[in-house]
């Protein structure tokens, strides 16, 4: 587990590049308001891509670029993602970063072969939070 403040979360996406180098799913986990989202901001600027990241609390999806796509469960839940569908969307080269994935989507991407991080989010204080990385 590392804690991180905001201008060192760098850190953190260089270790999922070099876990997932050709890209692959990564599960973020946490309360509301842990930082799934600011931490997918700081993916995208870690990936130079200059599109302004916002929650897919909404829309379930979306992409920046051509190489980042997010993903926030929370709303729909896994059977509506798999319903629509999505889980076709994971075999798109690039990263995948899904909020709110649980254990019933591990065990698809499981059984499915995907490539896939889960990432922890806990807060720690209002500057930094705590990040435990496990490689699936």
């Amino acid at each position: 587990m590392m804690t991180l403040t905001l201008d060192e979360l760098p850190q953190l996406c260089q270790q999922i590049e070099r876990a997932l180098p050709r890209g692959g799913v990564v599960i973020l986990q946490g309360d509301l308001a842990s930082g799934k989202t600011t931490f997918t901001q700081a993916f995208a600027t870690f990936l130079r891509l200059e599109d302004a990241v916002t929650s897919p609390t909404f829309s379930l999806q979306q992409v920046y670029g051509d190489r980042l796509f997010h993903y926030d469960l929370y709303n729909y839940g896994f059977e509506r993602f798999l319903s629509l569908g999505m889980m076709e969307e994971l075999e798109r080269p690039g990263y995948h970063l899904i909020e709110w994935g649980d254990d019933v989507l591990i065990g698809w991407l499981k059984k499915a072969g995907f490539d896939y991080i889960i990432v922890k989010i806990s807060k720690s204080d209002n500057a930094t939070r705590e990040y435990e990385v496990t490689n699936g």
